[in-house]
This record gives structure tokens, C-alpha cells and sequence, in this order.
């Protein structure tokens, strides 16, 4: 485990409802109306307090008064999906970490969908929680300053090739997909083709993707053909993209974003009487067991899911409060050679 520290700057004082009422110009009732959602309020004038509330990273504090000064033991998890198995593998991590602790984790699921995580982190920081796990670097202007000026712990998990807002938790995909493409030209193949899915909800993906262009560029060659899903990886996706990979260029490899693509990819062979590694390797990204228990194991990628969870709650633990240095934790990948490139 590698750590890195870098200064944060200076903390800034914690917005309240009255800064919120002041710069929308309504009442301080108006706005604690519309954040408790209760009672009748123009549409135009909710979308006035919002923009506040968004542009000054506002979270109201649900407990109020003399609880206020109460220690709070929750901790807010939020993560993109329950539906991939990459996640509840975190939360694992996450449940065995906290054992025999005092806090409990408070979990949320935004659908990878940015604006709903706004919604879900100014409603877990209204509850004074003591620290807040987020997946990833990506959040709307407004979730970071919330998260910057809340002065809990904060840890983004999953991936380190970014400055964190307190604590990153992961690996770096950049280098996982440029392991990947040094491992595959060393194994001998030249004509690579890539199978994905939406880069715009999965910004690791294309971190991968520029690893493995940058290794093969190195080698004098590049990727000769792209078949990239419009919406999320699955393995159906996976599947028909590698039939229509095939119908566009001749490639002795096919590079998966993720391990249930690549998966897609095994069974449309299977399905075309496509021998697998000799008429067509496939490499996946994440070690899933889906993978490891084809009759030919998976070659891929594997990231340790476990662990991400596990060291962001021993960071947690270790420093409840937060201090005046940003921390990385590389918790690796490695590769597996698998059976099918």
C-alpha cells in the first residue's frame, strides 16, 4: 500500500439557511419549507432556492438544537449500483471493516446518475454523519462543495488517478488498462479490437481504454476496431457487440471494459463455433467469478473489491477527524492469464 499527501485548501465556514434565504432573497421559512419539501411554494421560487442551495453546497442539519452537539456514529455509503456484483463486493469490505466498531453505514444507490447523488449526499450530510463514502471523482459542482465544506471524512473509492476531495480508495485504471495492452503484445497479438459501453456513466472504462491505446502505441500498433454499447455493460450487450466487432475488421483479440462484456463475448463464440483463444482471445476487467468458473477461466484483470471497502473504513477509523492533508491508497490490481488470450 502506497499513500501520497497533498495540501488542502483552507476550510471555508459552513453555509447556512440564511445565506440560502438571503441570496434567492425569499424568507428563511421559505427555504426550510422547500428543503423539508412541505407546503405549497411557487415553482419558480423553488427553482430559486435550489440554485442557491446548489451554488453554496447548502445542507440543512436535521438535528436540530441540543442534538446537534450529540456524536453521531453513521456513516453514508453511496455507490453507483446493487445490480453489479463489483459493488456489493465493496460493501463487503465495507461490513467487515466496521465490525466490532461503534458506526454504522447508511447506504444509498444512485443509479450512476450524478444529479440523484446530489440529491442523496445533501440528504445523508443533513443527518451530521460521521464520515461519507462516495464512488469514484466524478459528482455535480454542488455534491463537491457540499463534501468539501462538510468537514467529515470523506472517501471516494474505486480510483486514485485524480486529486480526492479527503481520501482515495482504489487502483488506477489508466495503469490497469495499460498493463493489459503491455500483457497482450508480449502474448504475441497485433490486432486488437475493443468491446465497451457507455463511457459517460463509466469514466474508469475509458481510463482503462487510454491505458491499454497508450501501450499499444508504444508498440506500433492501435486499436483496429471499436464496438461500444450506448447504455450500461451486460452481458447480452457484450455479446451482440462482439458479433458486430467481428463484422468490421479481422482482429486476433478483443478487449472487454469489464468482465461481464467479455463474458457476452465467450458466449457468442460459443454460439458462432469461434475457437477461443485461436480464432478469437478475449480480456476482460475486474476478476468476477462468473470468469473464473467458464470452462476455459476468463483472462482478465483483477481488482480487489474486498479491499477497497476494507481500507476506506480502516482510514476512517484511524482519523475520525479530517485533517489538513489529502490521501491516496493504491490497493492494486493484478493479472490474470486465464485461458482465453
Amino acid at each position: 500500500m502506497t499513500k501520497t499527501k497533498l495540501r488542502l485548501p483552507d476550510r471555508k465556514v459552513k453555509v447556512t439557511l440564511r445565506d440560502v434565504a438571503l441570496r434567492a432573497d425569499v424568507s428563511e421559512s421559505t427555504v426550510s419549507r422547500i428543503m423539508r419539501n412541505e407546503g405549497l411554494v411557487a415553482e419558480a421560487t423553488r427553482e430559486k432556492v435550489m440554485e442557491s442551495v446548489r451554488a453554496l453546497g447548502y445542507v440543512p442539519n436535521r438535528i436540530a438544537g441540543s442534538l446537534a452537539s450529540l456524536e453521531t456514529h453513521l456513516l453514508g455509503v453511496v455507490v453507483p449500483s446493487l445490480s453489479n456484483i463489483v459493488f456489493p463486493e465493496v460493501l463487503q469490505g465495507i461490513n467487515a471493516g466496521l465490525r466490532g466498531s461503534r458506526y454504522q453505514a447508511v447506504i444509498s444507490v444512485s443509479d450512476y446518475e450524478m444529479d440523484h447523488e446530489e440529491t442523496l449526499v445533501r440528504g445523508i450530510l443533513a443527518w451530521q454523519p460521521k464520515a461519507i463514502l462516495i464512488t469514484g471523482f466524478d459528482h455535480t459542482l454542488a455534491t463537491r462543495r457540499m463534501l468539501d465544506q462538510s468537514g467529515v471524512r470523506v472517501v471516494e473509492m474505486m480510483e486514485i488517478d485524480s486529486a480526492p476531495i479527503d481520501i482515495a480508495v482504489g487502483m488506477s485504471h489508466r495503469r490497469a488498462g495499460y498493463a493489459a495492452g503491455r500483457h497482450l503484445v508480449e502474448r504475441g497479438y497485433r490486432r486488437f479490437g475493443y468491446v465497451g459501453h457507455d463511457w459517460t456513466s463509466d469514466r474508469r472504462a475509458r481510463q482503462r481504454y487510454d491505458g491499454l491505446s497508450e501501450a499499444l502505441s508504444e508498440a506500433g500498433l492501435s486499436i483496429v476496431a471499436h464496438a461500444i454499447a450506448d447504455g450500461s455493460s451486460a452481458i447480452g450487450a457484450g455479446k451482440r457487440q462482439t458479433a458486430l466487432l467481428r463484422s468490421m475488421a479481422e482482429v486476433d483479440v478483443a478487449v472487454y471494459s469489464n468482465d461481464d462484456m467479455a463474458v457476452g463475448g465467450i458466449f457468442h463464440c460459443m454460439e458462432a463455433g469461434i475457437a477461443v483463444p485461436d480464432q478469437l482471445a478475449i480480456f476482460g476487467f475486474n476478476g468476477l467469478e462468473i470468469g473464473r468458473d467458464l470452462p476455459r477461466p476468463l483472462s482478465t484483470i483483477r481488482s480487489n473489491r474486498f479491499l477497497i471497502g476494507q481500507k476506506s473504513i480502516e482510514a476512517i477509523l484511524q482519523a475520525p477527524e479530517r485533517p489538513a492533508t489529502k490521501t491516496t491508497i493504491d490497493t492494486g490490481f493484478e493479472i490474470f492469464a486465464g485461458a482465453t488470450a
